[in-house]
């Protein structure tokens, strides 16, 4: 088919009205011609909703439906999730089915529904799933009919022991519910390319892309593609698989081929590339893979997807080799949570997750301890974060073969949803801190192999590819590994209780409150600082161990089911702002590491408040040869980083500065590289509280209307000369106009000088504003629209 044939049927789709649509699917466009489509629609809009506590039937609930659009949570919890909501949760959809429809195979996918789901359509029932993380896929096709069609789910979140994890009441997290993620409707010509979740097959189903050659000179791109021939006749097919780099052609190959009546197959391809631009955390060069399936000259379907050429291997000594380059990653873990809308988050909001772990400094995030969502996948594929993708799994086991076979299932749809993203290093189709039977472990061991040959298991008991150990466990009972290593947690458990980790609900053995890494944003410029050396002092700890990878626990603070306070190791708040900690990370990274994508490059932060109580040791922590510190435009010392027994291992330790004394005014630190200011940073002590300044966190992605997409806005008290003051607990009022809503649930207060709010934009940006209030100061407004930034 040629290039002006094809770029004519594509013309006649937008004129004749077809859609194209972008969903959080690997499959992330479909396009097609007026008279033969496959579409993938965006099924997110005009849903309703109603719950119920007690398994009540439909009919009985009397209360009325609500109007929701998707991703959705059954309730916005407060900020402190005491009681998470658990029940039994109901959406609705009507939607009209054209008569071309009838002739095709019209799929339903559900990228999450939490936990157990079962699904009707017109009353018939199509379809149920278990399990609250991973996508599934049914066939809508039989219960059909033209014009108006109702959709109905049945949701239920409560303790299931054949899913885990630990009952709620135990558990050092929340599961939250509803339909959390995105739900769209693949319509496909009976001659397909199949859905990887719904064709359950082994080692394949859909696009499976894999790398058997990499180097700098010569890479090869192996490509099976399952292609499905629901005609009652044999079919003659032409499938095509090209190559783009920038949006220009570099390489493609067809194959033609014939479908019997009925019949699976797979299509194996192979795409050469000379000099390829490979995929590694400091470079995360991304091609474009499009997949054309022809029945003669009829474009049939056409998928899109980006996908990134790298290696990874480990070498004699199990370090791990990117590209056949030697590599440590430094990493994080990652709750996935937001305040109030549990994990219903719009596609931006994971990106600006992902854009906030990288420019901490990471290159690596082991998803704990759950399957994220695919944008998170996706953006880690963007800006180079090396994932360790795991199952839900953590201090649970049922011995029913039922649980076995679950987690075994939920192993293998791991792998095929995210098999094709570059970022995944390995598979941990593990049971987190849970003792596992030797015949479960090789069950999921040999699942990873079979459907994807070549990656790498990861567990924290033998069996394994890749052992995965905490450090608190480390501490106790350490061997030298014998297999690549990965710290998979460091740097609170050991600060804050006594034992391995194993008890997290027994609370004898403490340590003291300003001894532990879990300290929230208002704990003050002491504990604070406490954390961070805390971490410094881990990480620097890592290194004498033969890890090539660690993971320090957490990076956003979290909320847990079995108590009643937050988790606040994390590096950032709940409301994601930085704590000190996030500069210590930060600094770790190179100077000479410098993307568009997020804040790199050289940096320097001096942490302290500067107010009387403040340390006169002032710590500033930068990536710098050396920080020279003025007070009052004075110098106080120009000096090299201040390595010690808490950071002999480190790249770049912090700077300390003896000031002896208190002296108020301003503290600013000049980062120097070649004996040039690269970087500066200025910490004043405050007056008293004149103003607010309003931020919104974009973090890489400006606000989305139609998408359910959520954002923080940041309140922040200065002075007269805007210096920002440090005051916890200042009572703060919000309100929204426009198109958007303020999704606090509890009272606004500032933490460190700031106060959060959570905000959802709607269908429109035209005239929606933000306004803070604080008694005594002008209020502050923000204005959302894009003429505003």
């Amino acid at each position: 088919m040629t290039k002006q044939l094809t770029a004519i049927l594509l013309g006649l789709c937008l004129l004749s009205g077809c859609q194209v649509e972008t969903t959080d699917t690997d499959i992330s466009t479909t396009k097609a011609t007026a008279a033969s489509s496959s579409q993938n629609l965006a099924f997110n809009q005009h849903w309703q909703f109603k719950k119920s506590a007690q398994a009540l039937p439909l009919a009985q609930l009397t209360a009325p439906w609500q109007s929701v659009s998707l991703p959705h949570t059954p309730r916005l919890e407060p900020e402190v999730v005491n009681q998470q909501w658990q029940g039994i949760a109901w959406y609705q959809k009507q939607f009209d089915v054209p008569d071309a429809w009838l002739q095709k195979v019209v799929l339903i996918r559900f990228e999450a529904a939490m936990n157990q789901a079962d699904v009707w359509l017109n009353g018939q029932k199509v379809g149920s799933h278990l399990g609250g993380y991973l996508p599934f896929t049914l066939d809508l096709s039989h219960a059909l009919k033209p014009g108006s069609n109702t959709l109905l789910v049945r949701l239920d979140n409560r303790d299931n022991p054949i899913t885990g994890p630990k009952p709620l009441h135990l558990l050092d997290f929340n599961t939250y519910g509803g339909l959390y993620r995105g739900v769209s409707v693949q319509i496909k010509d009976k001659l397909m390319i199949t859905d990887e979740m719904l064709a359950n097959s082994v080692g394949g189903g859909g696009v499976f892309i894999t790398y058997p050659e990499v180097s700098d000179q010569r890479a090869t791109i192996a490509i099976k593609t399952q292609l499905q021939n629901q005609y009652t006749e044999n079919k003659t097919l032409q499938l095509t698989q090209i190559l783009l780099w920038q949006g220009q052609t570099i390489a493609r190959t067809t194959q033609p081929y014939q479908l019997t009546a009925g019949e699976v197959a797979d299509v194996k391809q192979q795409i050469t590339v000379t000099t390829p631009k490979l995929w590694s955390p400091q470079s995360p060069n991304l091609y474009t893979l499009q997949t054309e399936l022809f029945s003669g000259e009829q474009l049939i379907e056409q998928q899109q997807r980006q996908i990134g050429i790298r290696s990874f291997t480990f070498n004699a000594k199990h370090q791990l080799l990117i590209n056949g380059k030697q590599t440590f990653l430094r990493g994080v873990n990652r709750h996935q949570e937001y305040p109030f809308v549990g994990y219903a988050l719009s596609a931006q909001a994971d990106y600006r997750d992902a854009v906030k772990i990288k420019q901490a400094g990471f290159d690596y995030v082991r998803l704990s301890h759950y399957p994220h969502s695919p944008a998170f996948m996706q953006a880690a594929d963007k800006l180079g974060l090396v994932v360790l993708d795991a199952v839900l799994g953590w201090q649970y086991y049922n011995p029913d073969p039922a649980f076995a076979n679950h987690v075994v299932d939920s192993c293998r749809d791991l792998i095929r949803r995210d098999r094709n993203h570059p970022s995944v290093l390995a598979w941990e189709c593990s049971l987190n801190e849970t003792e596992m039977p030797a015949t479960l472990i090789k069950r999921l061991n040999d699942a990873v192999h079979q459907e994807f040959p070549g990656s790498f298991s990861a567990g924290w008991q033998a069996g394994y590819d890749i052992f995965v150990q905490a450090r608190q466990h480390r501490l106790q009972h350490y061997q030298t590994p014998q297999q690549p290593y990965i710290v998979s947690e460091y740097g609170d458990w050991e600060y804050y209780a006594q034992n391995a980790g194993f008890n997290q609900d027994s609370w004898g053995d403490l340590k003291e409150e300003q001894r532990s890494s879990r300290q929230l944003l208002n704990s003050g410029e002491k504990r604070l600082l406490q954390q961070a050396l805390n971490i410094e002092e881990a990480h620097n700890d890592n290194f004498t161990v033969p890890a090539f990878a660690d993971g320090y626990w957490v990076m956003f603070d979290y909320n847990r089911g079995y108590t009643d306070d937050i988790e606040a190791s994390g590096i950032m708040s709940l409301y994601r702002q930085p704590k000190y900690s996030y500069y210590f990370f930060a600094s770790q990274r190179d100077a000479s590491e410098v993307s568009p994508l997020f804040q790199s490059g050289p940096m320097v932060h001096i942490a302290s408040e500067w107010q009387a109580d403040s340390s006169t040791d002032v710590r500033v922590f930068s990536n710098a040869d050396a920080v020279a510190l003025y007070l009052n435009g004075q110098l106080i010392a120009r000096q090299a980083a201040t390595r010690d027994h808490y950071s002999q291992h480190l790249a770049h330790p912090p700077f300390i500065f003896h000031l002896g004394k208190f002296t108020a005014g301003t503290l600013r630190a000049e980062a120097i590289i070649d004996d040039k200011v690269v970087a500066t940073h200025e910490v004043s002590t405050p007056g008293k509280a004149a103003s607010i300044r309003l931020q919104l966190d974009t973090s890489g992605v400006a606000p989305v209307p139609g998408v359910n997409d959520i954002l923080f806005v940041y309140a922040q008290l200065q002075d007269k000369d805007g210096h920002p003051l440090w005051r916890n607990d200042i009572p703060l009022q919000a309100s929204a106009s426009g198109d958007i809503e303020i999704l606090n649930q509890t009272p606004i207060v500032t933490s460190m000088g700031q106060g959060a709010l959570l905000i959802r934009i709607g269908n429109s940006l035209k005239h929606a504003q933000v306004t803070v209030t604080a008694a005594g100061l002008p209020p502050a407004t923000l204005m959302l629209a894009p003429e505003a930034h």
